[in-house]
């Protein structure tokens, strides 16, 4: 690289100017003031030019790495370009890892959780679909709402914690999602059996058709869902 070799070549004009200057010193044609005053110049430029070549030769090493990384991961894009199913050998194959963060906030339904995808040869790749989209008033108003909303359930978890009372709310929450899940089921199950499309055995007796063109009685178990 041109730039290396023009900053080696004035590192070298430096040393043979300190070495200049050194014998000149030895013999007192230069002064001691003088010699100090030159001799730190030339050895601070020396200095900086010795990093920047340090610096480009690591960008260089980096730069070749990277190519030979994205020619690998281009072959291996070429070997699966015609697949049909996505197997967990194929997934290996690409994915080096994946880094799930904690959330941002926690007792929050609505919450922000990054994940980051690392794939082998390349490393963490973000498309440019991916960038964030111009929000409008109206959606960075809702946004702001939604941001205080996280903020005053994080303070409540937070304050929930400190006091020992957390474990209790989760079983509170837990039990509450339970009910809704059966009360949900349930549902699902009297509405089916009303269509006659879901039967099994029990104690009521109602008309459905199984599967025939005839409807015959069946024995179906299910309760009215809770209003």
């Amino acid at each position: 690289m041109l730039e290396i070799e023009t900053a080696e070549k004035r590192i070298d004009e430096l040393e043979t100017l300190i070495m200049k200057i050194y014998e000149d010193q030895a013999l007192g044609k230069l002064n001691a003031e003088r010699y100090t005053a030159l001799y730190n110049k030339y050895q601070e430029e020396q200095n900086a030019l010795k990093q920047r070549v340090r610096d480009l030769r690591v960008t260089i090493a980096d730069e070749k790495k990277e190519v030979r990384s994205a020619s690998k991961f281009i072959k291996l894009v070429d070997r699966y370009a015609d697949f049909t199913v996505l197997t967990p050998i194929i997934i290996n194959e690409f994915v080096d890892k994946i880094v799930v963060h904690e959330r941002d906030r926690k007792c929050s339904v609505q919450t922000t959780q990054k994940l980051e995808i690392y794939f082998n040869f390349i490393g963490e790749y973000k498309p440019s679909t991916m960038k964030e989209p111009e929000l409008t008033e109206e959606e960075k108003a809702e946004l702001a709402r939604k941001e205080a909303l996280k903020d005053k359930r994080h303070q409540q978890y937070m304050i929930r914690k400190a006091e020992g009372r957390d474990a209790n709310y989760n079983k509170q929450v837990a039990r509450r999602r339970a009910q809704q899940r059966e009360d949900r089921r349930k549902t699902r199950r009297w509405e089916d059996i009303q269509a006659g499309i879901y039967h099994i055995a029990g104690t009521t007796v109602i008309n459905a058709k199984n599967g025939t063109e005839d409807a015959e009685p069946i024995l179906v178990s299910a309760s009215r869902p809770r209003a």
